[in-house]
């Protein structure tokens, strides 16, 4: 919307990423079709399935705030209608998404809702021995309450020319309007995944009749955003007279998908925003290291999407300056792991997820800084650096090898002989614990303990030792709830399936007395005090904020050069949150 008056068209986006949640505004300062917006200023507080309809009018469930630019969501006015009077409740939703607009040309303003239903999916375990899906799929209907003098008519889902319920893969997002130019309103829908369903009106403006869905294509292949949950909005952004689509990808980034007429739509251009401050999309796993041997430390990172990045220290010492995060590349493309359609443990809407999770050690001793890298599927690779101290580039990734492979119970997929496999989303801990020369692993076994896997001297790990104890009764789990570490081997997931894994680790000396503690992600990160001998005590957070709904991912730096490493954690709205070690 023109939120500011200037006569171009500004960015709304409204993201439940905490901390920074809430309804952000980014200034369009000129620019044309592809400007640079300004750096995000909130305007509002977060709402969830927030939609902008077509006059303008911003809308949640049976909500409207039609004093918006003024009051963001502080005055809803109800329209005596929500999901909850016309869906069943016994189906879990995931969408409800609201919309109002005059769909048959009478003059009044109806209501359109797009619902995103879980109950045929389930969420997770649901595989068979063949990697096949034996749950239902996401569904994702649209459906109509037609104005009336005394309120609205009964809900009806949409359906198509052949009987068929409009149903897409989740998230429906529905946006009608006159896509093709023939003077009725289409519908276009996005979906859980990355892709855009047309529904093509052979009707009239006032009687609509919708064609089978389609795939929006261009040059004959599908429009695909790069990562999934995806939201499209419709609104003739470049002011050529058709009507484009502004989408928004689950980690915050937004794109313009251009219609070029004729049902042609371009592939994604993603938008920029003048530099602020330090983001790697979302549920950031940082890990601190001089990458290019120039003497200071920089950044690598995983994020939801997969990729991981390089974000260098341009210097300043205690207060870095940071270039623009780079994706790594390995043989000359960026390095990206995907779930895939049977990858992710939670089934196949999560295809387009990668979850990485990384150390950085001379995996080799070759004297160079290789990557280890966990993922969504749980298996560890590693990326060879064969450039040099101070350019590097990685090779492919290849196995992490074990000497006897031991996979989670609910994984379907069996490791290849000498695959080094362990709970999904968590940290491999690269480290030379026995001090013999050669890297070994710390991280989560097939059971959810933490372990030490030792490396053998021909360069296998061998099976993992619960090792490490907890002294203490008491720990959290990723989400900052108690759970119980002791006394005994320390189980820092005691769960199954999607809830396994998930853990996010460090390892260094917090409290100065010359032994490597263990840094745990939670609501923001836990420490754990070794106290020799495998013996770790939990000391709880380090800090009261809370920058996780989901889970952090926490590492140390030291950019003053004291000597003492302080903390940085990964957050879940893909920042990242500084604070000085005070021993």
């Amino acid at each position: 919307m023109d939120y500011d008056g200037d006569g171009d068209l500004d960015l709304l986006v409204s993201s439940g990423g905490k901390p920074f949640e809430g309804t952000w505004l980014f200034e369009n300062p000129g620019g044309g079709k592809l400007p640079v917006f300004k750096a995000p200023r909130k305007v509002a507080v977060y709402k969830q399935h927030v939609q902008i309809s077509p006059d303008g009018t911003v809308m949640t469930d049976g909500t409207v705030y039609s004093d918006f630019k003024r009051s963001g969501f502080e005055k809803p006015e109800s329209l005596g209608v929500t999901l909850k009077d016309f869906y069943p409740a016994g189906r879990k939703t995931r969408a409800n998404q609201w919309k109002r607009l005059d769909y048959d040309g009478d003059g009044d303003l109806d209501l359109i809702v797009g619902v995103g239903d879980w109950a045929d999916y389930g969420w997770d375990d649901a595989y068979n021995a063949k990697g096949e899906w034996t749950n239902g799929p996401l569904h994702g209907f649209v459906f109509l309450l037609e104005k009336q003098a005394d309120g609205y008519a009964p809900a009806r889902k949409l359906e198509t020319s052949d009987g068929a319920a409009i149903d897409v893969y989740g998230w429906p997002s529905p946006n009608f309007a006159d896509f093709d130019g023939d003077g009725d309103l289409d519908l276009i829908c996005g979906e859980f995944l990355d892709g855009f369903t047309a529904f093509e009106n052979t009707g009239s403006r006032t009687k609509p009749v919708y064609a089978p869905g389609r795939r929006l294509k261009h040059g004959g292949k599908a429009v695909r955003m790069d990562l999934e949950m995806i939201t499209p909005t419709a609104v003739d952004w470049d002011g050529d007279g058709d009507t484009d689509l502004i989408v928004g990808d689950e980690d915050g980034r937004v794109a313009l998908v251009e219609n070029l007429g004729g049902w042609d739509f371009a592939q994604p251009k993603y938008f920029r925003q003048e530099a602020e401050f330090v983001k790697f999309g979302a549920l950031v796993t940082p890990v601190s290291a001089d990458w290019d041997g120039d003497g200071d430390e920089d950044l690598i990172a995983g994020n939801t999407a997969g990729y991981l990045g390089f974000i260098e220290n341009l210097g300043g010492g205690e207060k870095p300056r940071w270039a623009e995060p780079q994706r790594l590349q390995a043989d000359g493309k960026a390095i990206r792991i995907e779930a895939g359609p049977n990858g992710s443990i939670q089934g196949p809407a999560e295809a387009k997820w990668g979850y990485t999770t990384l150390s950085v050690a001379d995996w080799d001793g070759d004297g160079l800084p290789d990557l280890i890298v966990n993922s969504i599927w749980g298996k560890v690779v590693w990326h060879r650096n064969v450039g040099t101290r101070s350019k590097p580039k990685l090779a492919a990734a290849a196995p992490v090898a074990a000497r006897e492979p031991v996979k989670p119970k609910w994984t379907w997929w069996s490791p290849a002989p000498h695959e080094f496999v362990t709970q999904w989303r968590t940290t491999p801990l690269a480290v030379d614990w026995n001090q013999d020369g050669r890297m070994d692993l710390v991280g989560l076994d097939a059971e959810g303990y933490l372990a030490l896997f030792e490396r053998a001297q021909g360069g296998e790990l061998l099976p993992g030792a619960r090792i490490f104890h907890s002294d203490g009764p008491t720990a959290t789990d990723r989400r900052g709830q108690p759970i119980s570490a002791g006394p005994g081997p320390l189980r820092l997931n005691a769960d199954a399936a999607g809830r396994s894994g998930r853990r996010k680790l460090s390892l260094a000396d917090w409290d100065g007395d010359g032994k490597p503690d263990l840094l745990v992600n939670s609501k923001s990160a836990d420490w754990y005090r070794n106290l020799g001998e495998g013996r770790l005590l939990y000391q709880g957070p380090l800090t009261t904020e809370e920058l996780a709904g989901h889970t952090t991912s926490p590492t140390t730096v030291d950019w003053n050069g004291d000597g003492v490493r302080d903390l940085l954690i990964g957050a879940e709205d893909g920042y990242l949150y500084y604070m000085e070690n005070r021993r």
